[in-house]
């Protein structure tokens, strides 16, 4: 996304491109975060931030095919990547609800 951000026009670089970097960097830190936590309940609040961060990304690209900074093709490609992310990420939050229930269980 920081690509993306470097092809924006110069009126953009404080608005969307800001927020496009903001987002980017939330996303990962977010997923640090919550895997550095021991509790289950705080690593599944992180990481449905970053996923909140990624459909943030996702909405931006397509502002930028809205208004045609990026062509369209390549917009689509890297939704695609960010939709495999987010599958990840789902993935990741039934795993640590999974164990989180087993950890209720005493399992």
């Amino acid at each position: 996304m920081y690509a993306v951000n470097r092809r924006l026009p110069s009126f953009e670089k404080y608005e969307l491109g800001s927020q496009i970097r903001r987002a980017a960097v939330s996303l990962t830190n977010n997923l640090a975060e919550g895997h550095g936590r021991y509790h289950y309940l705080e690593q599944i609040k992180f990481d449905l931030q970053s996923r909140g961060s990624l459909e943030e990304l996702i909405d931006d690209l397509n502002i930028c095919s809205d208004e045609n900074y990026i062509q369209l093709d390549e917009v689509e490609r890297i939704k695609q990547e960010g939709w495999r992310v987010h599958s990840v990420i789902n993935g990741y939050l039934r795993y640590l609800r999974k164990r989180k229930q087993g950890e209720e269980l005493g399992l």
